[in-house]
């Protein structure tokens, strides 16, 4: 009970490796992290845009196609 077990001395390694070594590392890799996640939300807004473009683009695509056959039965109905 009174020494410490191997699992300790690793937790008091890593804190001081921390704390003495690693903390630039480790401030930059957290950094590039969010460099990351930033670019990766931007990716999926331009993806989102992109398939709002295209979707309107079928829809204008469908409302003339549906626009067309109503207006030549109008011009059928006037004629009659």
């Amino acid at each position: 009970m009174g020494s410490f077990s191997i699992w300790h001395w690793l937790i008091v390694l890593a804190v001081v490796l921390v704390l003495f070594g690693g903390g630039g590392k480790i401030s930059r890799l957290m950094g590039d992290f969010g460099k990351g996640l930033k670019s990766f939300k931007k990716g999926m807004k331009e993806e989102e845009v992109a398939d709002d473009d295209s979707n309107k683009e079928i829809g204008a695509e469908n409302t003339v196609k549906t626009e067309k056959p109503a207006a030549k039965e109008e011009q059928v109905v006037k004629r009659s």
